[in-house]
């Protein structure tokens, strides 16, 4: 794990490269092997990692709420994770930000704070399901309760919506009118929704739009996240797919941690020595 970690957060990706980055003597040592793995053993270690990663990840969770580097407010976003030519499990997918197709597969995330992951599934495409946006807000929801979860015009649906005010947080996501046979007046689908869970509760139209403006913070976690190596897989197939994407954003939590450690910024994505 530690010879991944130095690998990711030095930009090296891909068995072949991590395998050439850790026959350097200083290096191996300095991750604690005996000797430099072989390549094989690398290509092990990732398909092992696939199936224990998302534990790690949660693990790195919990270290991060409980520095308190968690806020009120969590945004939920999907990105693109592009491919090898060769990756015959990725598939072609449509980014609808960038307005183009691509192959390989996504991630849907959920975000606080200074750029720190707190929830993910790794999709078969950047846009994601339905299904897959309430499994990730759940797990979201079960880390710690914000007072507001922002997402864009995709989550605008009603059990999103109503899943939310249940459970006591603010959806704050734009109303899509082309979801209705019936346009609504309104810019946020939680103006039609909390009149439907609560009496004489009222939302300034400013204070949304305040808290939707904060939705770049998961924009600049994505980001950041793809300096750990979460935009493009280096190694074919779906499990080495996964894992890769979730240890970016497990060097994106051990980043944090480390600089709020050595009080330095928790949202800086380089640790300096």
């Amino acid at each position: 794990m530690r010879g991944f970690l130095h690998c990711y957060y030095h930009d090296i990706y891909g068995i072949r490269p991590v395998e050439r980055e850790l026959r350097n003597t200083i290096v191996w040592l300095s991750c604690g092997f005996d000797r430099p793995p072989s390549r094989d053993a690398v290509d092990r270690f990732l398909t092992d990692l696939e199936h224990v990663v998302d534990d790690v990840f949660d693990r790195l969770v919990e270290q991060a709420a409980r520095r308190g580097l968690l806020d009120l407010t969590y945004c939920i976003d999907s990105t693109d994770v592009r491919a090898l030519p060769a990756d015959q499990d990725a598939s072609k997918c449509y980014d609808p930000t960038a307005e183009e197709y691509y192959h390989g597969y996504g991630c849907t995330i959920v975000s606080t704070g200074q750029k720190i992951p707190i929830a993910a599934e790794f999709t078969e495409s950047k846009q994601a399901s339905e299904e897959t946006a309430m499994r990730v807000t759940s797990d979201a929801l079960a880390v710690a309760k914000p007072i507001w979860m922002v997402g864009d015009s995709a989550y605008d649906t009603l059990d999103w919506h109503d899943h939310l005010l249940d459970a006591g947080v603010v959806p704050v996501a734009p109303y899509n009118a082309r979801n209705a046979d019936d346009p609504k007046d309104i810019e946020y689908r939680v103006e039609d929704r909390i009149e439907q869970h609560g009496e004489d509760v009222q939302l300034k139209q400013s204070t949304l739009d305040e808290t939707y403006n904060r939705r770049t913070g998961v924009e600049r976690t994505n980001e950041s996240v793809k300096d750990c190596g979460l935009g493009r897989a280096f190694a074919r197939g779906r499990v080495h797919a996964r894992a890769q994407v979730f240890l970016a954003l497990c060097i994106r939590l051990v980043v944090a941690i480390t600089n709020y450690e050595r009080g330095d910024n928790p949202g800086s994505t380089i640790i300096t020595v």
